[in-house]
């Protein structure tokens, strides 16, 4: 069994906006038989350091001292290391396999069908699943044993939740010639609160990593994680790994 963590970056802006901005939808695919593994190890890292509560991209920002950030009296040079270490525990697991999609809101916004922001975010969700099942497909075809994979997003809200998971189930039930065939999927969408699920708590991490590389061009923790990512044959990320919403007209930069 294969789990899918989803969670987002950035906020998905209102229409209308004209300056160039990105909202990501990260996914991180961890093997049932790896979970505890990395579990155990996130939670080891937390007791060795001293670090009490949930890990969250926003947390490492320079000067962030809130009063609910658990390194909000750490120096910048220890949030780094604790971070470079909560990567390694990621790509130190060589089953995990990142899949992403990067929106371009205002692209996005500009193709006449996505009107609000609700269809974006779930515009920027549907390529992640596909790539999840893309790489089903891929395992069940090397292993010679059909694979299956379910999906656990972050809990926003019940009103979100009902929303998107009605939203889902109907992405895996109406396949058609611009749908994928969710032939690997079990169940339906699952919510989990944030600071009960390290997979969640991970996948934040990857996604903030993400839009930061596409937003601001700082590929530091981006190509961190690269080795992770699934990738074509010779190891293309762009439409692999990270699908682009709208491909067409795209204007930004591209991550590879």
């Amino acid at each position: 069994m294969y789990l899918l963590f989803v969670d987002e970056s950035g906020t998905p802006p209102k229409p209308g906006i004209e300056n160039l901005n990105y909202f990501v939808m990260a996914g991180l695919v961890i093997t049932e038989d790896r979970w505890m593994g990395m579990h155990d190890k996130l939670a080891g890292l937390k007791r060795s350091t001293g670090y009490h509560g949930e890990v969250k991209w926003r947390y490492f920002v320079p000067r962030n001292d809130d009063a609910e950030n658990p390194m909000a009296v750490w120096g910048q040079e220890d949030r780094n290391a604790f971070r470079e270490r909560v990567f390694s525990i990621i790509t130190e697991t060589k089953s995990c396999r990142i899949v992403a999609c990067v929106s371009e809101c205002p692209t996005a916004f500009g193709l006449g069908n996505v009107n609000s922001q609700d269809d974006l975010y779930f515009r920027t969700y549907k390529p992640v699943t596909e790539r999840f099942q893309y790489l089903l497909q891929d395992i069940t075809r090397a292993s010679g044993r059909d694979s299956f994979g379910l999906i656990v997003a972050d809990h926003r809200g019940r009103g979100d939740d009902d929303r998107m998971r009605h939203q889902h189930e109907r992405l895996v039930r109406e396949t058609g010639q611009f749908s994928s065939n969710y032939q690997n999927f079990v169940e339906g969408l699952f919510f989990a609160p944030s600071h009960l699920s390290v997979g969640i708590q991970l996948v934040d991490m990857v996604a903030g990593a993400i839009w930061r590389a596409q937003s601001h061009n700082d590929r530091t923790w981006f190509d961190k994680l690269r080795p992770s990512f699934r990738a074509s044959p010779v190891g293309q990320i762009d439409g692999w790994g990270i699908a682009r919403f709208p491909k067409a007209n795209w204007r930004g930069p591209v991550l590879t």
